[in-house]
């Protein structure tokens, strides 16, 4: 195999190992042990407790905290989509500089071209699901806003509050763990601009690392003790 049947081929595992991964990571038994799933449990565990306290001032800073560190991803990847278009418009002088070292990795223009606009749509789709984490939070917080008090907390409104209030919560964190999970692999997508075979090397290694993140790290068994 040779030519563009290898670039294909390893673009085509980089899509697969991503989707791949994302579907047994939020959509499988398996999954369903991740940390990023044992965290979902204590975000219904920090809602109900709160629901037991008449001051929530607290609560509103963590929330505020998550905010800001969505919004700081969602500017981050704007910041790197324009990264992308910059590579993208200069893609001569990438080429000129690209064919004079020791080792020829310079593609055909459009090749190139193929390859910057798939690093910026991974930026695009990460931008969208950050900001859509960060609406989603912003929903959440006025759901803590409107958290009934202690007093009523054992009645059928606050807990049906609390339940609804835990799922929003869960769709937030699912997005931003999305996006985060565009940067990740974007990082592997960056061996195609060495070599498709750089691509699949990089790709199984995004795959093993944040595979070790959810099922095997310290804080994974940290939070199963």
């Amino acid at each position: 195999m040779s030519g563009h049947w290898v670039d294909i081929t390893a673009v085509g595992f980089f899509v697969v190992e991503w989707l791949g991964y994302a579907i047994t990571l939020e959509h499988s038994a398996y999954g369903r042990d991740s940390l990023s799933a044992r965290m979902n449990v204590y975000r219904e565990v920090w809602i109900r407790r709160m629901l037991d306290r008449e001051t929530r001032m607290v609560d509103m800073q963590i929330m505020a905290s998550l905010q800001n560190g969505t919004a700081f991803f969602a500017s981050t990847s704007l910041i790197a989509l324009g990264g992308g278009l910059a590579l993208l418009r200069a893609t001569n002088d990438a080429l000129a500089v690209l064919s004079k070292l020791p080792v020829d990795l310079s593609p055909s223009p459009a090749l190139w071209e193929m390859k910057c606009v798939g690093l910026i749509l991974i930026f695009v789709y990460a931008f969208f699901k950050f900001a859509w984490a960060y609406r989603l939070f912003n929903y959440v917080a006025i759901l803590l806003g409107g958290m009934p008090p202690a007093s009523q907390r054992d009645t059928p409104e606050a807990q049906a509050h609390v339940i609804r209030t835990t799922r929003l919560f869960e769709a937030a964190g699912r997005h931003f763990n999305r996006g985060q999970r565009a940067f990740f692999f974007a990082l592997g997508y960056l061996g195609w601009f060495v070599s498709p075979w750089v691509l699949f090397a990089t790709t199984g290694l995004v795959v093993v690392v944040t595979w070790r993140r959810q099922f095997a790290s310290n804080a994974w068994r940290a939070m199963g003790s």
